[in-house]
């Protein structure tokens, strides 16, 4: 790590801290090659550490140290392709790389400046293989202004992190900018908390630092429990002095001088790197006393959460924290006067924190200028589920539902159609194809009856049941409720079980308004708004797909060829060789082989729905009905 003396003495100004960075910037040509291997979870799976140790070994081997480097960084995003190898300065992009193809990329494209064709990215709709990262479909239309870092930095080295500017923002704040001009400034750029709500950062700020009290709290919500979301746990990963830096910066504002994050325990990679970017903070002056010689003080540790979805909430993170039950409390108590402890405290998510450098280098103008009159900047998504390109994306507020799911998203994959997507979470709702032009920020999400959220996005082809998913979320929503109120915890068990009868053919008339009955209660009632949201899963899809209620209640069918109770499988006869595949496939030997080139009989009686013979079948020869 660069600057080992003056972290050894602390920075005590912002001039030592430009020093600092020049020397860092000075020591690295910006014409050297430079191997990035994405480090992110979601590249861990296909074995990112073994392709990263092993382009490390190779430099060695051929004597390269001096002329090129390697360097793990965060998530690149592209999840659907790892492990993901950018070779910069020129960006190439090579995807699923594995430990197989090193010593061609070093010969080939380091040293001879030859590409690689086979690990290319091939555009499936032209066929056309892209070269440069820029170029790729998937990160074409992407305004990366918050993960754009990612790509760029290792995360444990904070010298990586002020070469791209890192802690200029501070050094601004802290000599040059009084902090109610800081809050003026999140006011006037109108970023809104990333976390669920939507409620705007420098008006929760500003209340804050006019909440009574010497003792101010500041709190990083990492606790991300949605299904298929993981934005800010790639992000702390990935770059957690942004998020720390943010942090500070909103201490100074509000007058916090203790900060909490508050992050999953199934997050080991995130805490690790958190815990590394504190420790580099602290001594390089940046956290702790008198940062860089202000004499403003501020402290950050972090507390691991035990996956609970409802200390998502605010209130029940701040009693997790103080050691207690994960519950939620009653509204009107606002956590900026008695959060923490009773004590005035500030609590942003891991998207929004990173956000306020951004912010205070460029500009609220800036800022301001990106997005839609009433949501400002860009937001990060995870995009899942029935689509080509999964991965996160980060795109200015307004870009249209089609725009994301189609054109960075690739489509949906088997030329199957698209039938919804759900935002926001299990909270949220889904939302159909008559709607895919919709803009996607806080208010017009809402309109539709969906959210936000942090920022999930699950997409969904005509062979998923919106009974089904209802039930899904419902059934995951009571599970992680933790029961305080009534209408949450009754509610949600009664709406689960009417889901369920729907579904096993024991629907009967009057359920769907019965359901739309208990979501009005829920919506009403609940003391928190994990459970005030918790009926839009089943609201939605029965706003947008009534027709499928009605086909399970009425016809006892599920269209979509889902629910076991109401489905058969048929052998098409005219289709079937007698292959013998789904013969031996079948778990309960509910088909019979009946000789070569004849079809196979199915036992009706016998068969559990289990739908290994369909999976099994590639010549269509079994449908469901």
């Amino acid at each position: 790590m660069l600057g080992k003396e003056q972290a050894l003495n602390k920075l005590g100004s912002p001039d030592e801290l430009e020093k600092l960075r020049k020397s860092i910037i000075k020591q690295r040509d910006p014409n050297k090659p430079c191997i990035t291997i994405c480090n992110g979870m979601g590249c861990h799976a296909y074995g990112c550490e073994r392709v990263a140790a092993a382009f490390k070994q190779e430099v060695k081997q051929q004597g390269l140290e001096a002329k090129v480097d390697v360097r793990t960084t965060g998530c690149h995003g592209f999840c659907e392709r790892g492990t993901l190898v950018v070779i910069k300065p020129q960006n190439i992009f090579y995807q699923r790389v594995k430990v197989d193809d090193v010593p061609e990329i070093i010969s080939e494209t380091v040293l001879k400046a030859n590409i690689v064709d086979r690990l290319l990215y091939t555009d499936p709709n032209t066929g056309e293989k892209i070269v440069y990262e820029p170029e790729v479909p998937f990160y074409k239309k992407q305004k990366r202004l918050v993960f754009g870092n990612n790509g760029y930095i290792d995360p444990t080295l904070i010298d990586d992190y002020l070469a791209v500017g890192g802690y200029a923002a501070l050094g601004k704040v802290l000599f040059r900018m009084s902090p109610e001009e800081v809050i003026e400034e999140v006011k006037k750029s109108g970023l809104r908390g990333r976390g669920g709500g939507g409620f705007p950062t420098g008006i929760k700020w500003e209340a804050c630092r006019r909440a009574e009290g010497d003792t101010k709290y500041i709190i990083c919500n990492a606790d991300e429990g949605d299904p298929g979301a993981y934005m800010d746990r790639s992000l702390i990963e990935g770059n957690p002095h942004s998020v720390l830096e943010g942090m500070i910066i909103g201490a100074y504002a509000v007058g916090g001088q203790q900060g909490y994050i508050y992050i999953r325990n199934e997050y080991p990679l995130a805490v690790r790197n958190v815990q590394i970017a504190i420790k580099q903070a602290g001594e390089y002056g940046l956290l702790g006393n008198s940062i860089l010689g202000s004499g403003f003080d501020f402290n950050v540790r972090i507390n691991r959460g035990g996956g609970a979805f409802v200390c998502g909430e605010s209130s029940a993170l701040m009693a997790s924290l103080e050691g207690k039950v994960g519950e939620p409390r009653a509204k009107y108590i606002h956590t900026v006067e008695r959060g923490l402890w009773d004590k005035p405290t500030n609590l942003n998510n891991v998207e929004t924190w990173a956000n306020v450098p951004l912010i205070i280098n460029q500009g609220a103008d800036w800022f301001a200028e990106i997005g839609t009159p009433t949501s400002k900047g860009t937001k990060i998504f995870s995009l899942v589920g029935k689509v080509n390109n999964t991965g996160l994306v980060e795109v200015p507020m307004g870009m249209t539902l089609r725009e994301v799911i189609f054109d960075l998203g690739g489509g949906i994959p088997k030329g199957k159609k698209f039938k919804g997507v759900q935002t926001g979470g299990p909270s949220g709702g889904v939302i159909p194809e008559s709607l895919l032009d919709l803009p996607v920020d806080f208010d017009e999400l809402t309109k539709a009856g969906s959210m936000m959220g942090s920022g999930g996005m699950i997409v969904m082809d005509e062979d998923n049941c919106m009974v089904d998913i209802a039930k899904y979320f419902i059934n995951f929503l009571e599970g992680e409720s933790c029961g305080k109120c009534v209408p949450c915890r009754e509610g949600l068990k009664r709406m689960r079980e009417i889901l369920t009868d729907i579904t096993e053919g024991r629907g009967k008339d009057g359920d769907i308004e019965l359901l739309e009955r208990l979501s009005t209660v829920l919506i009403d009632g609940s003391l928190c708004a994990l459970g005030a949201t918790a009926p839009n899963p089943v609201l939605t899809t029965i706003r947008y797909f009534r027709d499928e209620y009605e086909a399970h209640i009425k016809d006892r069918k599920c269209p979509a060829g889902v629910c076991k109770e109401l489905i058969t499988y048929q052998i098409i006869e005219e289709k079937c060789p007698g292959c013998g595949l789904c013969v031996k496939a079948c778990p309960t030997e509910a088909i019979t082989f009946m000789g070569k080139k004849k079809p196979v009989v199915l036992d009706q009686e016998k068969c559990i729905k289990c739908g290994i013979c369909y999976d099994v079948c590639k010549l269509g020869a079994i449908k469901v009905e």
